[in-house]
C-alpha cells in the first residue's frame, strides 16, 4: 500500500510542488490546494493547442539563453518523438516543460489599479468590426495571486460555443477577466456541464470550502493601487435626487439580455432600441455603458423573433427548420451564459456582497464577458436579415455566401450553421442519385418533378433544374450531373422496365451523413463531393447506354434512319422507284396504302435491305401525306419509321417530323435525277429513229442542250446534298454517339445533326427563297419531261405514218400498180406539211421553257452567292463553273470592292 501511495496522483503532485518551490510539505499546503484546483478544473490553456507553436517557443527560449546546441538537440529529439506513436499528448508534455522553465522571480506585469486593468482588458472599441477576436496571452503560473484560469472557449461536438468567455487583452499582456474576480475565499461553482463553462470563471464569495487566501500580496506595480470606494451606495447630484446604483443597472441589464424590459431600461418601440429614460438620474458613463450592453438584448430579440415566427411554419421546409434549429442551438449556448450570470448575481445577493469588491458583477465586467457572445449574435442577426424570404437551396446559398470572411471564428460559426442547413439538401441529393427518389414536399431541392408528364416524355419534360434553388457551393455542371443521375435511374425503371436494384448499378456508398460530414463534404467540392457525383454519374450513364444499345438496339435504329429515311440504301431506293413509278404517276386520290406497302415489301426482299434485322424492317412503313387538288402519287408518298419505347426518347415527334421533311426533299431531288435519266434514255433511243426526219434536228438539238444543263444542275445538287451535307453531318453524329457519356449527349448530337441537315438542305426559315427557287427548277424539269415526251410522241407517230406510206407504196409497186395516186400523194404531202408547221411551235415552246429555266437558275445562283454559308457559295461556283450564266446576267458579276471585301473577311 505504501508503494501504491507513493505513486498516487496526490502524492506525486505534492512532491512536484515541494520540488518546484524548494519548501517542505507543510509550507506548500496553499500551493498544493491551488494545483489541485487547477488540475480539477475545466479550463483550457491560455495558449493555442499547437504542438509546433510550443516547440518553437521552447527553442526561442533556449536561443535567448545562448544555448544553440541545446536548441538543435531539442529539435532533433522532438523530431524523433513525432515519429514514435507511444505518446498521445505530446503537446501537453511540451507545454508542461515550457511552463517549468519559466523563471518564478520575474516581476509581475500586473497593473496597479482596477481602472488600468480594465483599460487593458477591454477592447479599444466594443462597437468596432464584429469579426474581431483577441488572442489569449500566456500568463505565468508562479504567483498564486495571478489567476491564469480563463473560460473554456473551445466548443464541444455539435455546439458552436457561444457561451465562451475567452476575452483577452488587446494591447499587450494583462490580466484575464478571471484575475479580476479572484478574491478572498473564492472558488468556482461546481457545474461540470459543457455549456456552463462560465461557472468555472466566476467565483462564489464566502464559500466555506474554498482555499484560504495568502496572507500577503506582492506589489502590483510601481505605485500601489488607490483604495476602491464602494459603488453600491447611492450618490446624489446637486439637487439632492438619488442616483441609480450600478447594482440595480446590472440586474436590469441581465433582464434586457433576455429581451425583458427592466425597471429602468425599456424597449423604445419608435426607435427600435433599449433606452434609459432621460429623467432617471444617472451619470453619463454608466448610461453609455448600459446602452452598449443593451444592444445584446436587441440582437437576441431579433434572432429570437425570426426563430419563433419560422419554427412553426411547415412551409419553410426542412432546410429552413434546420436553419432555425442551428439558431436555437446558438441561443441555447447564450442562455447558459445568462444562467451563470444570474446564479452569480443571486449568490452575491444572498451573501450581501458590496459592489466594488473583486468578486461582484459590474457593468465593465459584463462588457468584457459578453464581448464574444455579442459578436456572435451580431453575426446571427445579420445572417437572419440576409436570409429573409429565402428557403431551400437559396437559403443554403445565403448562409454560404455570408461565410466568406477572413475571420476564422466567424467562418467556423457560419460553417457550423451551414453544416446543419445543408444536411437536408445532402439527404435529398443522396436519395435522388442512389435511389432515384424525390421527396421534396416543400420544393426546396434544386431538382423539380412534374407529375403530370407522361412516361413517353419523362426524359425531356418530367424533371428539370430549379436554378434559384441550386446552392452556391454546387456548380452548374455538378447540378446537371445530379439531375442526370436520378433521371437515368427513373428512366431505367419506368421506361426501360429494367428492375436492376440501384445497389447493383452504383457502388455501395454512404446514404446519409451527419451535419458535420455534410459541412466537410461541401467544403471539399472539388474533392470528395466531386468524386461521389462523378462516380454515380459515370456508372449510371454507362449502365443506361448499355441497356439502350443491347436491349433496344439504339445504334441500329440510328443507322436505319440514315439508310431508309435519308436514302442511304441506294439499291433499295432505286428499285423502289422503279416499282412505284406506275402507281405514283396516278392521281393521289386513287392510291391505296396497302398496295404501296406490298410494293415496299417487294423492294425489301429484292435488295440488300432484306439482311437487316427484323426489328428494323417491321418498323419500316409507307405513309401518305395530306392530298391537295391536282397532286399525284409522287407528291404524297413518303416512307415512315415507327418508334416507341425508350428509342422514342431520342427520336421524338419533332425529330420524326424533321425526318419527314428531309425525306420529302431528298425524295423529290432523287425523282428529278430519275426523270433526267429517263429523258436521257429517250434521247439516246430516239436519236437514230428520227435521223430520217431532218426537220427535227434543230428541235432535238435544243432538247439535248437543255437536258444537259438540267443534268449538270441536278448532279451538282445531289453531290452537295449527299457528300457535303449528309455524309459530313453523319460522320460527326456517329463520332459523337460513340464518345457520348450519357443519353443527353446522344440526344444533343442527334438534334445538332438534324438541325444541320435542315439548314443546309434549305429547309429552314432563313433559306425559304432559295428553296422556292429550287422547287421552281424541279417544276421546270417536270415540264421539260412532258414537253419532250409530247415532241417524241408526235414525231414517232409521224415517223410511223411515213413508214406505213412508203411500205404501202412499195407493196403496190411490186404488184405492178402505180405506187400512189395523185390524190394519195397530195394527202401525204399535206399531212407532212402540217407536221412541219408544228415544229416552229415546238421550238418556241422549248425556247420559252429554256428561258424560264435559265432565269430561275440565275436567280438561284444570285441567292447562293449572297448567302452567308460558304458551302452554298462554293455550290454556286460549281453550278456555273464555266460562267455560262454569269455571262448572261450582269447581277452575277460581283464588283471589285465586293470581291476584296469577301477576301478580307475570309482572311
Amino acid at each position: 500500500m505504501a508503494a501504491l501511495d507513493q505513486k498516487s496522483p496526490n502524492v506525486l503532485l505534492q512532491s512536484l510542488c515541494c520540488r518546484i518551490t524548494g519548501k517542505s510539505e507543510a509550507d506548500v499546503a496553499h500551493q498544493f490546494q491551488y494545483a489541485v484546483r487547477v488540475i480539477g478544473s475545466n479550463y483550457a490553456p491560455t495558449i493555442e493547442r499547437d504542438e509546433f507553436l510550443v516547440s518553437e517557443k521552447i527553442k526561442k527560449e533556449l536561443l535567448k539563453q545562448r544555448r544553440e546546441a541545446d536548441a538543435a538537440l531539442f529539435s532533433e529529439l522532438h523530431r524523433k518523438l513525432q515519429t514514435q506513436g507511444v505518446l498521445k499528448h505530446r503537446w501537453s508534455i511540451l507545454y508542461l516543460l515550457l511552463s517549468l522553465c519559466e523563471d518564478p522571480r520575474k516581476p509581475s506585469s500586473r497593473v496597479g489599479s482596477y481602472g488600468a486593468v480594465f483599460a487593458q482588458a477591454l477592447p479599444r472599441d466594443a462597437h468596432s468590426t464584429p469579426f474581431y477576436y483577441a488572442r489569449p496571452q500566456s500568463l505565468s503560473l508562479s504567483y498564486p495571486e495571478r489567476s491564469v484560469l480563463a473560460a473554456h472557449n473551445a466548443s464541444s461536438m455539435g455546439t458552436s460555443g457561444i457561451s465562451s468567455l475567452g476575452v483577452y487583452p488587446v494591447n499587450g499582456p494583462g490580466p484575464s477577466p478571471q484575475s479580476l474576480l479572484t478574491g478572498p475565499g473564492a472558488q468556482p461553482i461546481a457545474d461540470p456541464s459543457r455549456g456552463s463553462r462560465l461557472a468555472w470563471a466566476l467565483p462564489v464569495s464566502g464559500s466555506p470550502s474554498g482555499p484560504s487566501p495568502p496572507t500577503s500580496r506582492p506589489p502590483a506595480g510601481p505605485a500601489s493601487a488607490p483604495p476602491v470606494r464602494p459603488l453600491h451606495r447611492q450618490r446624489r447630484d446637486g439637487d439632492g435626487s438619488a442616483e441609480i446604483s450600478e447594482a440595480a443597472l446590472v440586474r436590469d441589464i441581465l433582464y434586457v439580455f433576455q429581451g425583458i424590459d427592466g425597471k429602468f431600461i425599456k424597449m423604445c418601440s419608435p426607435e427600435n432600441c433599449y433606452k434609459i429614460d432621460l429623467k432617471v438620474p444617472l451619470c453619463k458613463s454608466l448610461r453609455d455603458t448600459s446602452s452598449r450592453l443593451a444592444e445584446l438584448g436587441w440582437l437576441h430579440n431579433k434572432v429570437r423573433k425570426y426563430t419563433d415566427s419560422r419554427s412553426l411554419d411547415r412551409a419553410f421546409g426542412l432546410v429552413g427548420q434546420s436553419f432555425c434549429a442551428s439558431l436555437h442551438q446558438e441561443l441555447k449556448e447564450y442562455y447558459r451564459l445568462l444562467s451563470v450570470l444570474h446564479a452569480q448575481l443571486q449568490v452575491e445577493d444572498d451573501q450581501g456582497v458590496n459592489v466594488g469588491v473583486d468578486s461582484t458583477l459590474t457593468l465593465r465586467r459584463l462588457l468584457v464577458w459578453t464581448y464574444d457572445p455579442k459578436i456572435r449574435l451580431k453575426t446571427l442577426a445579420a445572417l437572419v436579415d440576409y436570409c429573409q424570404g429565402r428557403k431551400g437551396g437559396e437559403l443554403a446559398s445565403a448562409v454560404h455566401a455570408y461565410g466568406k470572411t477572413g475571420d476564422p471564428h466567424m467562418r467556423a460559426l457560419v460553417q457550423h450553421i451551414l453544416g446543419l442547413v445543408s444536411h437536408p439538401i445532402l439527404n435529398f441529393l443522396y436519395r435522388w442519385i442512389y435511389d432515384g427518389e424525390l421527396e421534396d414536399t416543400y420544393h426546396e431541392f434544386f431538382v423539380a418533378s412534374d407529375p403530370t408528364v407522361k412516361t413517353d416524355r419523362l426524359w425531356h419534360d418530367k424533371y428539370s433544374l430549379r436554378k434559384s434553388m441550386i446552392p452556391s457551393f454546387i456548380t452548374m455542371d455538378q447540378a446537371r450531373k445530379v439531375l442526370l443521375i436520378g433521371k437515368s435511374i427513373n428512366f431505367l425503371h419506368q421506361v426501360c422496365h429494367d428492375r436492376t436494384p440501384p445497389g447493383k448499378i452504383l457502388p455501395a456508398s454512404k446514404s446519409t451523413d451527419s451535419p458535420k460530414d455534410a459541412a466537410e463534404l461541401f467544403t471539399d467540392l472539388e474533392g470528395a463531393f466531386q468524386s461521389k457525383i462523378d462516380a454515380a454519374y459515370f456508372e449510371t450513364s454507362k449502365y443506361l447506354l448499355d441497356v439502350l444499345n443491347k436491349n433496344y438496339q439504339l445504334l441500329d435504329h440510328v443507322q436505319a434512319m440514315r439508310r431508309y429515311l435519308l436514302l442511304g440504301q441506294g439499291d433499295f431506293i432505286r428499285h423502289l422507284m422503279d416499282l412505284l413509278k406506275p402507281e405514283l404517276a396516278r392521281a393521289a386520290t386513287t392510291l391505296y396504302q396497302h398496295n404501296l406497302t406490298g410494293i415496299l415489301e417487294t423492294a425489301v426482299r429484292a435488295t440488300n435491305a432484306q439482311f437487316d434485322s427484323p426489328e428494323i424492317l417491321k418498323r419500316l412503313d409507307v405513309r401518305l401525306l395530306e392530298v391537295s387538288p391536282g397532286d399525284t402519287g409522287w407528291d404524297v408518298f413518303s416512307l415512315d419509321y415507327h418508334v416507341d419505347g425508350p428509342i422514342a426518347t431520342v427520336f421524338t415527334r419533332e425529330c420524326m417530323s424533321h425526318y419527314l421533311r428531309v425525306f420529302n426533299f431528298l425524295w423529290r431531288a432523287k425523282r428529278m435525277e430519275y426523270i433526267l435519266t429517263d429523258i436521257w434514255k429517250s434521247q439516246m433511243c430516239n436519236a437514230k429513229l428520227l435521223k430520217s426526219m431532218p426537220e427535227l434536228s434543230g428541235v432535238l438539238h435544243q432538247c439535248h442542250i437543255l437536258a444537259s444543263e438540267m443534268v449538270h444542275f441536278i448532279h451538282q445538287m445531289q453531290y452537295y446534298i449527299t457528300f457535303e451535307v449528309l455524309e459530313c453531318s453523319w460522320d460527326e453524329l456517329w463520332n459523337k454517339v460513340q464518345q457520348a457519356q450519357d443519353l443527353d449527349h446522344i440526344i444533343a448530337a442527334h438534334d445538332v445533326f438534324l438541325d444541320t441537315i435542315i439548314s443546309r438542305c434549305l429547309l429552314d426559315s432563313n433559306s425559304r427563297s432559295l428553296l422556292n427557287q429550287l422547287r421552281a427548277v424541279f417544276d421546270q424539269i417536270i415540264e421539260f419531261q412532258n414537253a419532250q415526251d409530247t415532241l417524241y410522241r408526235s414525231a414517232l407517230e409521224e415517223l410511223q405514218l411515213r413508214v406505213q406510206y412508203e411500205d404501202s407504196k412499195r407493196q403496190r409497186e411490186q404488184e405492178g400498180e402505180w405506187g400512189v395516186t395523185a390524190e394519195q400523194e397530195a394527202a401525204e404531202n399535206k399531212r407532212v406539211q402540217e407536221f412541219k408547221d408544228t415544229i416552229p411551235k415546238m421550238c418556241s415552246q422549248l425556247r420559252l421553257l429554256t428561258h424560264f429555266y435559265q432565269g430561275i437558275v440565275q436567280e438561284f445562283l444570285r441567292l447562293l452567292m449572297t448567302s452567308s454559308d460558304e458551302s452554298l457559295q462554293f455550290l454556286s461556283f460549281r453550278l456555273d463553273f464555266n460562267e455560262h450564266y454569269k455571262a448572261r446576267d450582269p447581277r452575277l458579276r460581283p464588283s471589285l470592292g465586293a470581291t476584296r471585301g469577301r477576301r478580307s473577311s475570309n482572311i
